[in-house]
Formats: structure tokens, sequence, C-alpha cells
């Protein structure tokens, strides 16, 4: 009889601990950890619903998604530029969910189809250590071409489109502006002045601050963060334009949580969710009009940007990576 109770109570704590596991979203967040604890525990406050979250940058969350393609173990992906997002659903690892909520968003920001929907962008940035440049009396380059100066040589930090969304973006967006005989033009001569290619994204922005590099090129979120901090950066927009990510959220194909699921993709839209970009301090640019940009980021309209296209980049991504390595970082 005690033995029949015990095996009860266990089943018991076991049909608990599941239905727990079952009702928990699980994210696989390409967006930097601070960032990404913050907007899903304020999710969770205006929801209810329980999250937990693995960071994995974007080629590595791909990589897990593809592994786990025949039993899914995460509900969502969030972050990583869209053109991963394509990627995604090119791959069938996501499944499409139209959210009302896209209705407010320029058709940019969403996968016609449902497949993927951005809920932040940044600019394309470079930002000057200014103790460095007074030391070195530099003037503060206005253009992309400036880079190529000699007295940058050994001084840019920038990460590779190997492994990095961000970088990737620079190459599309360049190949995007000018054709892609000048853009590879260009990063060659651009090789010749780089210290070195950081697997991160946001490596660069790290280094320039303490002056390990003189100059960093990457997304603009970190720049800002630091400058806030004190850190002696002044950041750049070149004038021939600069690129922009417009980081997504895509359901997984098959996940166990389809609800939450989705109500995470209307929640990161909405006014609401879209506030808590600038409330939290994340220095990310909503997409959402009537949203709030916050304090200390420059108008979005005020940049020079250029038109990209997502759809394209994803879908010339690995061609483009593969021209890089050649002919960029070989050199051949």
């Amino acid at each position: 009889m005690k033995r029949s109770i015990l095996v009860v109570a266990v089943l018991l704590v076991l049909s608990l601990a599941v239905s727990a596991s079952a009702n928990t979203l699980t994210v696989y967040s390409s967006v930097d950890e601070e960032n990404a604890r913050a907007l899903l525990n304020a999710f969770t406050q205006s929801t209810g619903i329980d999250v937990r979250f693995v960071f994995l940058s974007s080629g590595p969350a791909l990589a897990r998604m593809e592994a786990e393609k025949n039993n899914p173990q995460a509900d969502v992906w969030l972050g990583a530029p869209s053109e991963n997002h394509v990627l995604a659903k090119d791959r069938g690892l996501t499944q499409p969910y139209m959210s009302p909520n896209a209705a407010a968003l320029d058709a940019k920001f969403y996968d016609p189809e449902g497949y993927w929907t951005s809920f932040y962008m940044n600019p394309m940035g470079v930002a000057i250590h200014t103790g460095w440049a007074e030391r070195a009396g530099i003037e503060m380059p206005e253009s992309w071409y400036d880079l190529l100066k000699p007295e940058f040589r050994g001084e840019i930090q920038m990460p590779t489109p190997q492994s990095s969304g961000t970088a990737y973006n620079l190459v599309a967006s360049m190949v995007l502006a000018w054709g892609e005989d000048e853009a590879f033009d260009y990063l060659k001569e651009l090789h010749k002045n780089i210290q070195s290619y950081t697997q991160s994204g946001t490596a660069p922005s790290q280094a320039v601050a303490i002056g390990q590099a003189g100059v960093a090129i990457q997304f603009t979120p970190a720049f800002l963060k630091l400058m806030d901090e004190g850190y002696p950066l002044k950041l750049i927009f070149p004038k021939e334009g600069v690129g922009y990510e417009a980081p997504a959220v895509s359901i997984i194909k098959g996940a166990p949580n389809i609800e939450a699921a989705q109500a995470l993709v209307d929640w990161l839209i909405s006014v609401e969710g879209q506030n808590k970009l600038s409330e939290l301090k994340t220095y990310f640019f909503p997409v959402h009009p009537e949203a709030s940009t916050g304090e200390g980021l420059p108008a979005f309209s005020d940049i020079p940007t250029i038109d990209y296209d997502a759809l394209w980049a994803g879908d010339n991504r690995e061609y483009l990576v593969n021209k890089w390595i050649d002919e960029v970082l070989r050199g051949q």
C-alpha cells in the first residue's frame, strides 16, 4: 500500500514537472543576453507566460534548429537580422504566423507569408576612439573611403561575415548600393587597414572603447551604450549611406507551445512591447510608427541609410560570403 502511494506521488510530481515545462516558452535568442533577458522578463510580466532562453548567435542558432528539425526543443527564434530568418524559412525550419499587429508596420519589416517579423532596427555605424584620434592627429572620417587612408592601417576592427550577420549586412548593403564590383574593390582595400575580424558582431565595440583599436564597425546599440557610460567614442555615419539590420522573430516549425509563441510575436510588435525598447534602454530603434524612440538615439530619418533588401540579402548570402572569403580574406 505504501509502495503504491509512493509510486502515485512520484508520477504526480513528474506530471507536474512535465506540465510546467509544457507551459514554459523556450526561446533561442540571438539578441544579446542582457537585452534578451530584460525584454523577455517584461513579456512575462505583461502576459504571465514564463520564458526560458538560450543565447545563440545566428550561425549556431540555425545549426541547432537544423539538428532538432525532427524533434524541436524550442518554440521561437528571437533576433538575428531578418535575412537569417529568410534562410530559416527556406530550410523549412520555421512556420508562418501573421500577427494582427503587423498591419501597423512597414511591409519591409515582415515576410509577406508571415514566416518572420522584424521587431527593431539598427543602423550600421563607425565608432572612433577620440583619445587615439587626438594623439594620432587623425581627422574624423566622413566617408567610407576615408577609412582607406594609411593612417588607419592596423586600427580597424569589424566582424567577419563568415559567422556574423552584422558583417554580412555590411557586405550586402555595399553591394546593393554600389554594385558588386565596386563594393568588393572597396572591401579588398579596407582589408589592408583591418586589425582583426571578430567572430562576434559586437566585439569591435569593446575593443574600441578601451583603445585596443582606433576604429570599430558594427551596428550602433553597443556604441550608444558605451558612449552613455562615458567612453570616449565618436559615432560616424559615412555620407555614402549605411545599411541597417531589422532583427526578426520566427516561430520554429513544430513548436511545442504555439499559442505562447504567437503571444510573444504579438507583444513584441505591439506599442507596449515596442515602447519597452526605450524604457529598458536597449538602444534599439522601434519599428512601430507610434512607439517612442527614447532619449539618446538620433532620429532614424536623419541617418543616411541604404535601401536594404532583406529578401535579396537572404537569397544571396552563401554566394557573397564565399566571394568575400575568396577575394577579400584570402586575396585570390
